[in-house]
């Protein structure tokens, strides 16, 4: 289990850093379907392999589980995943990668508030130590990785940019 939580975070930041330096498809929603069926295929083929299908019984699913799964399929990964996929073509990379760091604080306020999950002073600290990481990572980034619209000027002055868009 925990190999495979590393190697998710490995694909994870290995993707992230890619995606500034491969050509993408310009629409984010274009560029979501891509990464979401390849990361589909790769998932289902697994599961086979691994014979984790046998015995399953769709039925045998709670209709509580199937509405939770549908919100995760359309909040956590379809909107989520959208805005992610967007702002790694807005955004420095270092800035972006705080959605490590700001998704657990999100989700232990949203339990706390949907599902009355007592906050503790670990989780506080946990979450003062989010806040000072987000807030080091925002104020040391170097400027000028943003996407611009300001044409820059030439040497000649004729106003062709000179930039790309990152």
């Amino acid at each position: 289990g925990a190999l495979t939580v590393v190697a998710g975070a490995a694909s994870w930041s290995i993707g992230s850093f890619l995606s500034g330096r491969l050509r993408m498809p310009a629409d984010p929603f274009v560029a979501t379907v891509y990464e979401m069926a390849a990361g589909a295929v790769a998932l289902v083929l697994l599961s086979l392999g691994r014979g984790e299908l046998r015995g399953f019984d769709p039925a045998e699913v709670s209709g509580r589980s199937w509405l939770a799964l549908g919100y995760l399929m359309v909040a956590g990964s379809l909107v989520a995943f959208t805005a992610y996929v967007w702002l790694l073509q807005s955004a420095p990379l270092s800035l972006v990668s705080t959605y490590a760091y700001v998704n657990p604080a999100v989700a232990v306020a949203l339990d706390a508030v949907l599902a009355a999950e007592p906050i503790t002073t670990q989780v506080l600290l946990g979450g003062a130590v989010i806040v000072v990481g987000v807030a080091l990572v925002v104020t040391t980034e170097r400027p000028g990785r943003r996407a611009t619209t300001d044409p820059q000027p030439t040497p000649s002055g004729t106003g062709a940019s000179l930039g790309g868009t990152r």
